[in-house]
């Protein structure tokens, strides 16, 4: 026999929040089955019903999901058993019910006849105490998805609202997740039992949220938004405006080839940043940076040819597939095996494509000569082909060294100098130092200690145009010794 499965909302605690619909079907039953008997309303219902609960299966079961899926073949087995099934869930069974999602497709598979009451969630109420509308782009999400991750699933330009932070330790992982997005001190508020007769609100700062003492099963933070726009799709709607027709004429003029030139630039600005380690001017150069990359991808929507979700699903799935170790259930532990996986799973990804890129095709052309030698060892050495040992490496340096000096023309004198430079990155790139930014280090130190010489020159009243070799040499081992 298929029987007929009803499932109701007990609303978010106070009786008066059952709905007319569900407490006439209540009434016209004589069984309820309740996911759990730790609600204010059940001492309310009508004495007359046989009443069955599971809370027995959250004392046995190791985790929610086995809870849930458990309540779920129960149900499903009830209801082929008998002629009408009722079953009832805290707030509206459509809003954070777990066993409802499970319920839905169990029935179909069973061919049940399945019929949900829409009830009061637990929302209702808590945007009543917080004096706010809901469509104005609040999100809603549970405070178990947001503990397990590791940055926050929701936008900080709107409200949010986490529910079911039923215990401090669930407070303490959330508030981790939180504080990637968010400051340490952003005002939250955190509302107890909303919806039932004794609602307190307390108001907290996002670091001591799991400080409180009153966090129960049914404890919901919210959280206000960020005072200034911070989201990714804030700033997108800040560039398409910029080339809408209603925009700034220069930017609605740019082009991907006219913007080349300021992509490179802002790149090299973030790297300067990098290396006088300078904060401050590294989150600049960073928004200048990713202001170039909106507008590529603002460009590319306008032509139809990509979107930003375009670009930022296809680099996310590419991330995600490149770290079986992370993502997967493969053991990997060092950086070499990290590494050389890198390159079998790009391998896998062209033969799958049907491209036949060699180990090298995917190293940039357009970079500097240093950090483009340095990638190209990098790439042939996680294949194998590499020297043994570091000796090798001095040897070839030794090697090159000789075959510059024995050079008889500049043609190959230059040659050979290529060759002892790109011997010196490998070397470089077996001490584990990258080449590119030690040589700019030496750059920007050369770069302070000749003009404080040519400060200490002035104080003397002398131009280095008039000075020997001798005394500016003299200045400079006096620079060295003041900045070292």
């Amino acid at each position: 026999m298929t029987g007929k499965l009803i499932i109701l909302g007990l609303g978010p605690g106070d009786p008066k929040w059952v709905t007319r619909g569900a407490w006439e079907e209540i009434q016209s039953s004589d069984a309820l089955f309740l996911r759990t008997k730790d609600h204010p309303v059940v001492p309310q219902l009508p004495k007359y019903l046989s009443i069955h609960s599971f809370d027995d299966i959250y004392e046995q079961a190791d985790d929610f999901s086995e809870v849930y899926s458990t309540i779920v073949e129960r149900l499903i087995q009830e209801t082929t058993q008998r002629e009408k099934t009722l079953y009832a869930v805290p707030g509206d069974p459509s809003v954070g019910e777990a066993t409802v999602s499970g319920l839905r497709v169990r029935a179909e598979e069973s061919e049940i006849d399945l019929t949900i009451i829409p009830g009061v969630s637990f929302i209702e109420p808590c945007l009543n105490l917080l004096e706010i509308d809901a469509l104005e782009g609040l999100c809603v999400v549970d405070a178990l998805s947001v503990a397990a991750g590791h940055h926050p699933p929701f936008s900080p330009d709107h409200p949010a609202m986490i529910a079911q932070l039923y215990s401090k330790w669930v407070a303490a992982d959330v508030k981790l997740t939180l504080m990637n997005q968010y400051p340490d001190d952003h005002p939250v508020t955190l509302l107890h039992a909303a919806g039932a007769p004794k609602t307190q609100i307390e108001e907290r700062r996002l670091f001591e949220i799991d400080q409180s003492d009153r966090i129960g099963g049914m404890t919901t933070l919210y959280i206000p938004p960020i005072s200034t726009p911070s989201s990714l799709e804030s700033f997108q709607e800040t560039v398409a405006h910029l080339r809408a027709p209603d925009g700034c004429p220069w930017d609605r003029e740019q082009t991907h080839q006219s913007l080349r030139m300021h992509l490179l630039e802002e790149s090299y600005e973030v790297l300067h940043s990098i290396d006088i380690g300078n904060v401050a001017a590294l989150q600049e150069e960073l928004g200048d940076l990713l202001l170039q990359i909106v507008l590529h991808a603002q460009i590319a929507t306008e032509a139809g040819e990509f979107s930003m979700a375009d670009v930022i699903a296809g680099i996310n799935s590419k991330i995600i597939r490149r770290h079986p170790h992370v993502f997967g259930t493969l053991d990997l532990k060092e950086v070499d095996e990290v590494l050389t996986n890198w390159e079998k799973l790009k391998a896998v990804e062209r033969e799958e494509e049907g491209t036949t890129r060699g180990v090298l095709d995917g190293v940039p052309q357009g970079l500097p000569a240093l950090a483009q030698a340095y990638e190209l060892q990098s790439r042939v050495s996680r294949v194998g082909f590499d020297w043994p040992e570091l000796g090798g490496v001095l040897d070839k340096i030794k090697e090159e060294l000789d075959e510059v000096e024995e050079a008889n023309d500049q043609v190959l004198k230059a040659a050979e100098l290529g060759d002892l430079l790109f011997a010196l990155v490998n070397y470089a790139r077996w001490l584990e130092i990258d080449p590119e930014t030690v040589l700019r280090d030496a750059n920007r130190r050369f770069r302070t200690r000749f003009t404080n010489l040519e400060k200490r020159a002035a104080t003397k009243g002398r131009k280095l145009s008039e000075m020997s070799l001798e005394e500016m040499d003299s200045l400079w081992e006096a620079v060295k010794d003041d900045l070292t």
